[in-house]
C-alpha cells in the first residue's frame, strides 16, 4: 500500500495536507493560542507579530484563532453535505440503476432537474427562505448534491446488475431489496469514496461562498468564508484580514482534491481525464 501511494504523488500529497487539516481542526481548542471570541478592543486591528500570528481584527480577535475554530466549522459543515448528499443520491442511483424501468426514468428525470438548476442561486434561496445558518446552508448545498451521487451509483449499479454474482444471487431467491443490500451498494461505494472525497473541497468552498455573503454562519461565530467577508471592508490597509482565511480555504479545498484525484487514479487509473463531480 505504501509502495502505492508513493508512485502517486498527487494522493501522497494529498494524504499529507488532509493530515494536517484534519490535525489543526481536532486540536484546534489546544492549538489555538486564545479563546476565539475573546475581544481586546486595545489591540484591534493589529498587524502579524508574535503575540498575534495572524493578525487581530476589529475588536482585538486572534485572528490564528478564529481561523482554526473556523476550520472545524468549515470541515464540519462540508462532511455534512458529502454525508446528506451521498447517502440520499447513493441510494437513489443503486435503486434506479438495478430496478430499472418507469422507475429509473422518472427518477433519472428528477435528477436532471435538479442538476439544471444554477446550484449556488438555488442554494441562497434555500438558505434565505429557511433561515441565514450554517447549518441550513449545509442543508441545501446537500440536497442540490445528491444527483451527482445518484448519477455515479446509477451507472455503478448498471454494470454490477450484469455481474455472474448478482445473477445467481437472483437464482437463489434473492429479492431486488436484497440484492441491493448485500451485492450492489457494497461493490459501489469505493467509487461513491471517491466521489465524496472530490464532493468535500467543493462543498467547503460552496459554504464559505454562502457565508461570504451572510447566509452562512452568523457572528459571533468562526467560519472561513465569514472571515474573508469580514475583512473585506478593511482588505486595503489590513489586509491580513482576509488574505489569511482565504489562504486556508485555498489549502483545505488543494488538500482534498488532490486526495480526490489521487484516490480516483488508485482505483481507475483510467479515469485520469473525467471529472466524477459536475
Amino acid at each position: 500500500m505504501i509502495a502505492r501511494v508513493r508512485g502517486r504523488p498527487s494522493l501522497a500529497a494529498g494524504l499529507l495536507l488532509v493530515g494536517i487539516v484534519l490535525l489543526a481542526a481536532l486540536f484546534a481548542p489546544w492549538i489555538a493560542p486564545y479563546r476565539p471570541d475573546a475581544v481586546a478592543l486595545d489591540q484591534r486591528l493589529l498587524s502579524p507579530g508574535a503575540l498575534h500570528w495572524a493578525g487581530t481584527d476589529e475588536v482585538g480577535r486572534d485572528l490564528f484563532s478564529r481561523i482554526l475554530w473556523g476550520l472545524r466549522a468549515s470541515l464540519s459543515a462540508g462532511l455534512a453535505i458529502v454525508a446528506v448528499a451521498s447517502l440520499a443520491g447513493t441510494l437513489i442511483g443503486s435503486v434506479s440503476g438495478y430496478v430499472g424501468g418507469i422507475l429509473d426514468t422518472v427518477l433519472m428525470r428528477a435528477m436532471d432537474m435538479v442538476m439544471a438548476l444554477p446550484g449556488l442561486v438555488v442554494a441562497m434561496a434555500l438558505t434565505a427562505a429557511l433561515g441565514a445558518s450554517l447549518s441550513n446552508a449545509a442543508l441545501a448545498l446537500g440536497l442540490l448534491g445528491i444527483p451527482y451521487y445518484a448519477r455515479v451509483a446509477r451507472a455503478e449499479a448498471l454494470v454490477l446488475a450484469g455481474r455472474n454474482f448478482v445473477s445467481a444471487s437472483a437464482v437463489m431467491g434473492a429479492g431486488p431489496w436484497r440484492q441491493l443490500r448485500i451485492n450492489i451498494i457494497p461493490n459501489l461505494v469505493t467509487q461513491v469514496l471517491v466521489v465524496m472525497t472530490l464532493h468535500l473541497g467543493a462543498a467547503i468552498l460552496a459554504v464559505a461562498a454562502l457565508s461570504f455573503i451572510g447566509l452562512g454562519a452568523q457572528p459571533p461565530a468562526s467560519e472561513l468564508g465569514m472571515l474573508v467577508g469580514s475583512g473585506r471592508r478593511f482588505i486595503l490597509e489590513q489586509w491580513w484580514y482576509s488574505v489569511f482565511p482565504g489562504l486556508a480555504i485555498m489549502l483545505v479545498v488543494l488538500a482534498f482534491n488532490l486526495l480526490g484525484d489521487g484516490l480516483r487514479d488508485l482505483v481507475d487509473p483510467k479515469s485520469g481525464n473525467r471529472s466524477l463531480v459536475g
